[in-house]
């Protein structure tokens, strides 16, 4: 996995925009403006490839009791994110994808009914 493969699969999701709000180091993908994946660029450079994910709470602690390589995300509220740590390996590109899916949907889900309904125009 390299993060051309998760730039590219990221942003062909709907109504979805890359930033830099917090530094020029952190890539983030928004829907609709409220944020669904960070990556830490500077990570990627030194060999070190992760990414935050938002994350339904019940199902982001089963993931951190499967995997070692998944944590709850630094500086972020680890009870609704994880942070994967894809240069370990452990976690495939399948559910690595899955997963940011999920995390698009959860961000969607908390979304008002209006927004939810402008990413089907």
């Amino acid at each position: 996995m390299n993060i051309e493969q998760l730039h590219q699969y990221c942003l062909q999701k709907p109504k979805v925009e890359e930033t830099f709000p917090f530094n020029q180091d952190t890539l983030v993908f928004k829907v609709l403006g409220k944020m669904f994946a960070l990556i830490p660029l500077d990570k990627w450079e030194a060999g070190e490839g992760s990414i935050s994910l938002k994350c339904d709470p019940k199902y982001a602690l089963e993931l951190r009791e499967e995997y070692d390589s998944i944590e709850g995300a630094f500086h972020m509220n680890k009870t609704h994110w994880n942070t994967i740590y894809i240069y370990k390996g452990e976690v495939l590109p399948e559910l690595l994808f899955k997963l940011i899916d999920h995390s698009y949907d959860q961000v969607v889900k908390g979304m008002p009914k209006k927004m939810q309904q402008a990413l089907k125009e």
